[in-house]
């Protein structure tokens, strides 16, 4: 039996200010992180809110989505050495991908270009 990685079992409301601190620190807000949020899970911003509240885990988090967005296999990349598209563990692909549109709001990419509009 493997183990999982300690990032599963992490509040979702532990990460995210890392999200948005990541993001404010080049100029982008709160907002913006959260749309991608919203893009790539499918909560709306009640939701999204609802989950933070909770202190649902991560891997909850991605699990109760009310739907990940199937343009997801369009995020390419790598974020933290690892490219996003070889990861094998859903859930982890469905972490990095977030990562990866947080990191393409922090470079200053365009909204429309990180929601693969």
């Amino acid at each position: 039996m493997t183990t999982k990685h300690r990032i599963f079992t992490t509040p979702f409301a532990s990460v995210y200010p890392f999200y948005i601190t990541k993001a404010e620190k080049k100029g982008r807000t709160k907002a913006e992180v959260d749309a991608v949020i919203r893009w790539l899970t499918g909560y709306d911003q009640q939701g999204l809110e609802a989950q933070l509240e909770k202190q649902t885990d991560v891997e909850t988090f991605f699990n109760e989505s009310p739907g990940m967005n199937p343009s997801r296999a369009l995020i390419k990349g790598v974020v933290c050495g690892v490219r996003v598209e070889d990861v094998e563990d859903p859930t982890m692909r469905e972490i990095r991908y977030l990562d990866k549109l947080v990191d393409e709001l922090a470079k200053g990419k365009a909204m429309d270009k990180i929601l693969r509009s």
